[in-house]
């Protein structure tokens, strides 16, 4: 396990809109160095930065056509370079995304096995025997090769499946996990890795870990032993190189190898009841929302299980948002946003910035980009400050990459800077209690001490420290023995000695006595 790992807070950046430095509306590679010295400022000792391979841009970059080259309107390869050196200096370490599921059509292995004639990279994807063979319950495209086949796809058009075999086999095309063809696709994808690690990347963010190998069993054992053959590789050759999943199951995921597992915004699980319990009628009943009447018990039922049956395997990740998620600024306020980043800078694991959130920028109901479709409103533009394109970019405002919000009270880094009672510089206090007290990091300990349905408060243990919030609009009580100094509130606390009393929208840390 990567030591640094265990005090990490991330910054996850989207590099088309987090800073333009040339002009061109689109952020870039120099942008991201630019403000190296502002995610530090947050508190911020690690980055995730989306897909910047070279892409033909169909799907915003996990349309892969050369992993070891950086797209050109990000800058080259040695920017990349002097990013990792510059993060280095700056006590950052930094996770590039990898995309290990498919590439784009336009990727050279691609174009070669599309060859009607055999060669190395014939079965380096996914194809049928026959021009007129499809793949029940997969989509595929047929009439687009020389090559007698049809070919398997992940998501989009662009986006041939690679070949890691398939584990029960139904098909006499379909090639099993340990055919040499297969192998040689996951060696392929461990020569990517290589060539960053070597270069100064300290880990990837892993795009759909769990979806390698085809009719894998519930279990997903043929994608795992692939991930724990790339773990013997990182923990004897980059040992301090950390993986972090898109797999939102530890149970898999953190037994087969990664070192964090992302949970993920899924409808109806913990994470989802907690800022986004929104999708089904009947109102918003997210735990933060403070009018939502929420269930901190719908929340605790899915993930201590999870994080009891995985803690010594490695960390859970709780995000505030993705690039594939709605920002949590659609629906909560500022008072509520600070609460939700309370608690999830607070639990165990490795947590997850998403830029602007910090600022609460807001989801815009704007049109796809990129193949974002409903995605596209959490990918705007950093909201820098009151210059010109909120300082994101020196580009005719109709030239920018994405549209941004143009609301009176848009909020930028530099207005919420100047305010003591921001959510930025209430982000900033979280960050700088995270670091400060290592009850609080990754794999400090935790427990449940207040806790019922549908009541408030939620209060739990990390060590010496005792840590309660009370989203709600109500105020709220919890006959527990509490004493000790509390070291950061959000709102009104008070201890006796036998009871916590929380005013309506509260948070507080205590130190133990």
């Amino acid at each position: 396990m990567p030591n640094w790992l265990k005090n990490a807070v991330f910054y996850e950046i989207y590099p088309q809109t987090f800073k333009d430095t040339n002009g061109d509306g689109i952020g870039d590679l120099n942008g991201i160095i630019e403000k190296l010295d502002y995610v530090k400022d947050l508190g911020c000792n690690a980055l995730w930065i989306n897909p910047c391979f070279d892409s033909p841009f169909k799907d915003a970059g996990y349309d892969v056509r050369d992993y070891k080259k950086v797209a050109p309107r990000y800058g080259t390869n040695e920017d990349l370079y002097s990013l990792f050196d510059e993060a280095h200096a700056r006590g950052i370490h930094v996770l590039l995304d990898l995309v290990p599921g498919h590439t784009s059509e336009e990727h050279e292995w691609f174009i070669e096995s599309k060859k009607a004639e055999k060669n190395e990279y014939s079965n380096r994807y996914v194809w049928t025997g026959s021009w007129i063979q499809g793949i029940a319950g997969h989509p595929y495209i047929g009439g687009e090769a020389d090559r007698d086949g049809c070919y398997m796809l992940n998501f989009f058009k662009c986006q041939p499946a690679l070949n890691y075999g398939f584990l029960n086999r139904t098909e006499n095309w379909q090639l099993p996990p340990d055919h040499p063809d297969c192998i040689a696709t996951r060696e392929a994808l461990k020569d990517v890795m290589r060539f960053w690690l070597d270069r100064g990347c300290d880990g990837f963010r892993v795009d759909m870990a769990d979806s390698l190998v085809k009719e894998d069993d519930e279990n997903k054992s043929a994608t795992g032993r692939i991930w724990k053959n790339i773990r013997e590789m990182l923990d004897r050759d980059y040992p301090e190189a950390a993986i972090i999943s898109e797999w939102s199951n530890p149970e898999q995921s953190l037994k087969n190898g990664f070192h964090a597992d992302f949970y993920l915004d899924h409808q109806g699980n913990g994470y989802n009841t907690l800022l986004r319990d929104y999708e089904t009628d009947g109102g918003d009943h997210s735990y933060f929302k403070k009018d939502g009447k929420g269930d901190i018990m719908r929340f605790l039922h899915d993930y201590l299980p999870k994080y009891n049956a995985t803690r010594d395997d490695g960390y859970i990740s709780f995000i505030t948002c993705n690039h594939d998620t709605p920002r949590p600024g659609r629906t909560l306020d500022i008072n509520e946003l600070k609460l939700a980043y309370a608690m999830i800078l607070t639990l165990p694991g490795v947590p997850f910035i998403y830029y602007g959130d910090e600022i609460g920028m807001r989801y815009l109901d704007i049109p796809t980009k990129e193949g974002g479709y409903t995605r596209t409103g959490s990918r705007t533009p950093m909201q820098w400050d009151s210059s010109r394109n909120y300082g994101f970019s020196d580009a005719d405002t109709d030239s920018l990459y994405l549209p941004q919000d143009t609301s009176e009270d848009a909020p930028t880094v530099e207005a919420q800077l100047k305010d003591s009672d921001s959510l930025l510089n209430e982000v900033k206090a979280l960050t700088a209690l995270r670091h400060k007290y290592p009850d609080l990091q990754a794999d400090g300990s935790f427990e449940v001490v207040y806790a019922a349905d549908e009541r408030f408060p939620f209060v739990f243990r990390r060590g010496k420290l005792l840590i309660a919030v009370n989203p709600s609009a109500e105020k709220a009580s919890a006959g527990i023995t509490a004493t000790g100094e509390i070291v950061h509130q959000i709102g009104e606390v008070s201890l006796n000695g036998e009871e916590l009393i929380m005013k309506p929208q509260s948070f507080a840390v205590v130190e133990s006595e």
